[in-house]
This record gives C-alpha cells, structure tokens and sequence, in this order.
C-alpha cells in the first residue's frame, strides 16, 4: 500500500514515539517515506528549504506532536496556515495531550483528526490503521 511520492512527515520530538510510529507503519504496510523533524522550527525549515534540505516531494500528510521543543504543535500550526505555499497540507495531531484547550486550539487551525496517543503498541497500531486508511487509499496508484 503504497505510493513513493506520498511523502509523511512526522514532527515528534521523542525516540520512542518516533520508533512506535516507523514500527506501526510497518506493521500496517504503509512503506511511504518518512521524514521526521524534532521542533516545529525543524519542520518548517524542511517543508521550506530554509535552513535544512528540503523535503521533495511536499508531504501529503504531516504527523504533528504538540508538546515539542522551540516551537510547540500550535504555534507550528499557526505558521504552516499562515503559509501560502503550506496552508492547505492535512495535519493529523498525534499527542500525549488530551487537554480539550489543546484540541480546540488545534481544531482552530484545520486539523484532519486529533489522536491522543494510545498506550500500548497494538493500540497505537490500531490507530495508526484507522487514521492513515483514508490518507493512504488517497495515495496509492
């Protein structure tokens, strides 16, 4: 399942999660390539070339933390839909945060889903399945 120009970036500043994620989306067979930024400041200078490579194609789906270093998810968010040229990219929050001031302030800003982060592997699988099926059935030939 999978189209090599469906291009995933993951914001996520912790190695666990960042594991759990490549692990998850092996185990649901989506092979896209995977780009992964630490801060929102870091993603941003990869969506954009400014500062780091930058990422070609354009992501077609960013995986977006909220509690991150910098820059948090929410002021990440604010710059990407202040963007022209990024505005329109889905964003699925992916967070440890189940705060509803957290998921409101993220649905201000258009948002495709908001997931708080299952506990065990095989939930997070699970999740993983569910939020990528209509993402990745977009993206495949």
């Amino acid at each position: 399942m999978s189209d090599n120009d469906a291009v995933i970036l993951l914001v996520e500043d912790d190695r666990v999660d960042i594991m759990t994620v490549q692990r998850a989306l092996k185990k649901i067979d989506i092979s896209n390539p995977l780009y992964v930024a630490r801060t929102g400041i870091e993603a941003l200078g990869m969506l954009r070339g400014d500062g780091y490579p930058r990422i070609e194609p354009t992501p077609s789906l960013i995986l977006l933390d909220l509690n991150l270093p910098k820059m948090g998810g929410i002021e990440f968010l604010k710059e990407l839909r202040s963007d022209p040229a990024l505005k329109d990219l889905q964003v699925i929050v992916l967070t440890s945060s189940n705060e509803p001031s957290d998921r409101a302030a993220a649905c201000e800003y258009e948002v495709e889903d908001y997931i708080v982060k299952p506990h065990t592997f095989d939930e997070f699988s699970s999740a993983m399945s569910l939020i990528l099926a209509d993402w990745s059935e977009e993206n495949t030939a």
